[in-house]
Parts: structure tokens; sequence; C-alpha cells
């Protein structure tokens, strides 16, 4: 983003979502209670994004003429291609990069996330994904006796010792969610968007995983010695936290609201087809969670009645980039739609590569996706002047 701005000598603007980092609208009690988050929704974050842009537009001297495009990553690729779907008006095109679009109600299986995620580390090693697979029950063997749970704390040096089996359930969706992390920050250089990370981490992940039929407790030593790449390469930490997977500066407590009303993302795996314990998707055990936590229940069909779901083709001028280690990827546009809303793929691409700095490690197929990027802008800011020009 910041090279491509430069070079075509744009004005770069964060917007802060509302909820997130300081855009707290009833400041300490935006999270009080569902009638604070009540006006926590896309909608209203679009909303936002469009009173800006009128504000900038007529503040800043010279910006009043000038094309605007939106660009996210995430689900901030999500909220550039829906802005320019609602507000074509105010800007002339969008790149929504690693943007699920799809994620949503029966649009994609909701098992392909996790094939990803097993594709992802089966690749980085010949047993990596097979060790995986068994550590489930190899924890289960070993919680199931009379020293276990300590055995268990102690191996896996957590800060907090295991007591009973919702603490082992606990264990394992946070060992499942550093899994999925890094897929998703499989970049080929050293990295700290979610944790300070080496090169290529599930590679390194996967030097623990070469031989399948070891002990259990040889196992989960080797899962100790692969966490600790992903929680403890700076050699800082003094034990593992399970209640955390990312830096706190991402701000999940919004998302998790956003995720059990709006943002309902259909995920399960079977064992076979990936490398976790079966677990399908259940919508009424899903609402009951939200309920308990925000006293609200989802609308798993919002999303799509919004925004179209896969009938989106009356849009123009949208970028869908996604690559291909990206679990997110599965719920994304990863074909074109038409000539102007269009797929990027990128071979060896983890989340939204392509809007991170150029880096010298940078694979070729990042720099052919930037390009790409860039050549389509240059046409949709040619295209803004040549109307303007038509008009006067």
């Amino acid at each position: 983003m910041w090279d491509v701005a430069e070079e075509l000598k744009a004005m770069l603007v964060f917007a802060e979502h509302r909820y997130y980092g300081k855009s707290l609208p009833f400041g300490v009690n935006s999270f009080k209670d569902s009638r604070h988050l009540n006006f926590l929704t896309s909608e209203q974050a679009l909303a936002d994004f469009a009173e800006l842009i009128q504000h900038l537009k007529t503040t800043i001297p010279g910006a009043e003429n000038q094309p605007v495009i939106a660009i996210g990553g995430s689900y901030g690729g999500m909220l550039a291609a829906w802005f320019r779907m609602k507000f074509p008006h105010l800007v002339v095109g969008a790149l929504a990069a690693s943007a699920p679009i799809w994620q949503f109600e029966d649009l994609v299986p909701c098992g392909t996330f996790m094939e990803i995620v097993t594709t992802d580390f089966r690749k980085s090693g010949p047993n990596c994904s097979e060790c995986i697979r068994r550590s489930w029950d190899a924890i289960n063997r070993l919680a199931r006796t009379g020293p276990g749970l300590h055995w268990l704390s102690e191996v896996l040096h957590l800060c907090t010792p295991l007591t009973n089996s919702q603490d082992v359930q606990h264990l394992k969706d946070w060992i499942a969610e550093t899994w999925i992390n890094l897929a998703m920050v499989d970049y080929p250089y050293e990295s700290n968007f979610l944790q300070p990370l080496p090169a290529w981490p599930i590679k390194v992940v996967c030097q623990y995983f070469k031989n399948p039929n070891v002990s259990d407790a040889q196992l989960l030593q080797n899962i100790f010695q692969a966490l600790n790449v992903y929680y403890n390469y700076s050699g800082q930490a003094r034990c593992l936290n399970i209640s955390e997977t990312a830096t706190r500066s991402l701000g999940s407590l919004g998302w998790s609201y956003q995720a059990c009303t709006e943002m309902v993302m259909p995920f399960c795996t079977n064992g076979i087809d990936d490398m976790f314990e079966p677990s399908s998707w259940d919508l009424q055990e899903f609402s009951d969670g939200c309920f308990r936590q925000w006293g609200v229940r989802p609308r798993p069909f919002w999303i799509t009645a919004l925004y179209g779901g896969k009938n989106i083709s009356s849009h123009t001028n949208i970028i869908f980039s996604n690559g291909d280690l990206d679990p997110w990827s599965g719920g994304g546009v990863t074909k074109d739609i038409t000539d102007t809303l269009v797929a990027v793929t990128i071979p060896d691409g983890a989340h939204h590569l392509d809007l991170r700095a150029n880096n010298a490690f940078d694979p070729k197929t990042v720099l052919l996706a930037r390009s790409l990027e860039v050549k389509y802008m240059k046409q949709w800011i040619r295209d803004f002047y040549a109307s303007l020009r038509g008009k006067h």
C-alpha cells in the first residue's frame, strides 16, 4: 500500500472502525451491554467511511475532484468490497485482499477453511499434519490418567494448570487456533502481525513433527516445541497462556460481538480431510453461546441479504486477491465474475501478503499480483478523469 500510494501520488487514509482502538462511541461503556453495542455493525462502519470521505473532500485543499479507492485486507477487505457495492459514487473501485465475502450460510462448504490449513501443514513436512491429527487423542488419553492433567500442564509450560475436562477442551481449542493462525501468517520473511515469527513459520513448526508413530508423551513434548515457535520466538515467554493467541491490539472483543450478530461464519471439521478433531457446525449451539456471552442471537442470513451473496455481477471495479496458503481464501472470490470483478490468486501467498510492504523475500507471485492490482487501479483513475472531463 505504501509503495503503491507513492507511485500513484495518493494520500493514504486509515479509517478506524467504530468500537475498535480509540473509536469508542460510549467510551468505557461501549462494551457494557447489547444496548451500547447496537451500533457495531458493518453497515454503520460503511456509513462512517462515507461520512469521512465527504469530510476529507471538503476540508483538504485539492481533494474535491480526486478519485478514491477503497483498500482493505481480511474483514477490512470485505468492507472495501461492500463499500464499492453500496457507495459506488464515492469510490471508483476497491481492492479486497483476503476478503472471505462468501464464508456465510452454505455459499461455500463449512470444511474448506480447515482443509486449507491442513494442506499448508502437509506441504511443509511429510508427516506434519498427521502428527497434529494424532495429537488430539494423545491429549485425551493423557488427560484421562490420574496425574495426566498435571503432567500436561508441566510439559506444555502452561501459565495456569489444567484442572478439569473443560480446561482440556479449552487447551485443544487454543492449540487448534494456533495452527490456524500459523496458516494465516505463513509469510516468506520474519513478521510480527499476530506474534513475532520466523520466516515460513509452518516449515519451522513441522521440524518437530517428523514421526507420527512416537509415544503420546513424546508427541506432546514435540507439540510444546512447535507451540514455542509461535508463542516464544522472541524467547521472552516464561509460560504459555492458553487465553491468548494473538497480540492484544487486534480488537478481538469487538469481533466476537460481530461474529455473534452479523458475521456468522460456519466452520466444521471431520478429522479425515483435515487434521482436527471432528466438529460439526451447530447454529443452535453457536447461538446459545452468543446469548450467554452477549445477550444477543445471530442473524445468519442477514449478510447475504444485505450484500448479495454470490449474486454480485451487477457491481464493477473490485479486485479480489487471495493467497493460496490463506485458509480464508476458501470463502473468497477466486475466479473472475466479470471483466471488472476480477480475482487475483497468489500462489505461496498467505493472508493479504499483497498489502504488506515490499520485502526482498517476496515471492515473484506477489510482485506479479501487485503489478496487476496497480494496473487496474490506474485504469479506474483514468476512467474517473475522463468522465470528469466529459462533464465540463
